[in-house]
């Protein structure tokens, strides 16, 4: 074989490959990682036994999630807020306790990203006057958020009836809530937390029919049990929502996500839930926003599972 033929041969492979691979060239690209705009959170509950215990208390969170984890944002729990008197009208708000917060947060270099409310009514009742009660409850509960910089507070839509009533209930109360929130440009969500709330067809009905720009979902990779109790303590679930589903119908009103784990198999995986499939969903659709770490699990130590959960997260972020 001559030089030049040689030559004309390898251009003629050369040519051919390439013209080959060009219809399935972006096939191999879109298969590669996509660069994430996911950024870690630390949800509060995720050291719940430590803080019901007393060994922490809520002002030293922001230090903990910086010093012992190196997470720069937390999602706190009103529930470990104490007896702290809410009191936004009075002159010294700034000397008391959520002034003495939101100083720990500043000198840890740590984000307030949102408060997950609990405990203050049901806002998904038919009865208008309890349901309006519990409105008004939650409204301290944004203003602490704005205080603390906050973007967003989470609330359940708990409460007893058909689901027909209740979305109706529901979506009364958040254009309520959205509407105080939109004048401290404050986000209103909605977590799924058990009942038809665990129901992601059910939540983007209410979403779409509420329609505020501030007001939407949480998603939760753990919480689509239906029937209470869901999650740890209930496997397998007697009437589980479809979580890759759920995630799906959830994921267009969603203003964050949060990162369930139970107990870690020995690869670090959870065996409950599909954590590739979800993550796979939350990347595809190309959110943006913090994956706050919500660790519930019992075999390791609220440390370990918080490490464990944020190294999982890693892996496909």
């Amino acid at each position: 074989m001559t030089k030049n033929s040689s030559i004309n041969r390898r251009s003629f492979i050369k040519n051919t490959l390439f013209g080959a691979s060009a219809f399935t060239l972006p096939t191999i690209l879109e298969s590669f990682a996509k660069p994430s705009n996911l950024k870690i959170s630390l949800a509060q509950w995720s050291l719940h036994r430590s803080l019901e215990a007393g060994k922490i208390d809520n002002l030293q969170f922001p230090g903990i999630a910086r010093d012992r984890f190196g997470i720069d944002a937390v999602e706190y729990v009103n529930q470990f807020f104490g007896n702290a008197k809410l009191d936004f009208k009075a002159a010294a708000v700034s000397k008391d306790y959520l002034g003495q917060l939101l100083g720990r947060s500043k000198d840890a270099g740590v984000y307030n990203h949102l408060i997950m409310v609990d405990n203050e009514g049901s806002l998904a009742i038919p009865k208008e006057d309890e349901r309006l009660k519990a409105v008004e409850n939650h409204k301290k509960w944004i203003d602490a958020a704005a205080f603390l910089g906050c973007a967003t507070v989470r609330v359940n839509l708990h409460g007893e009836g058909n689901a027909d009533d209740k979305r109706k209930a529901s979506v009364d109360s958040l254009a309520r809530l959205g509407e105080y929130a939109n004048t401290a440009k404050i986000n209103v969500v909605v977590e799924n937390h058990g009942g038809d709330s665990s129901d992601g067809k059910w939540i983007s009905v209410v979403m779409k029919e509420v329609n505020k720009a501030n007001v939407g979902t949480l998603p939760d990779f753990g919480n689509f049990c239906i029937t209470h109790p869901w999650g740890q303590t209930q496997d397998p679930c007697s009437n589980m929502y479809d979580r890759v589903q759920g995630l799906k119908e959830m994921l267009p009103f969603a203003k964050g996500v949060s990162a369930k784990t139970y107990d870690f198999d020995a690869n670090g995986g959870q065996p409950k839930i599909d954590y590739p499939a979800l993550m796979s969903v939350l990347k595809s659709a190309g959110f943006s926003g913090y994956i706050g770490i919500e660790y519930e699990g019992y075999n390791n130590n609220e440390d370990e599972g918080i490490k464990k959960t944020k190294a999982l997260l890693q892996k496909y972020i």
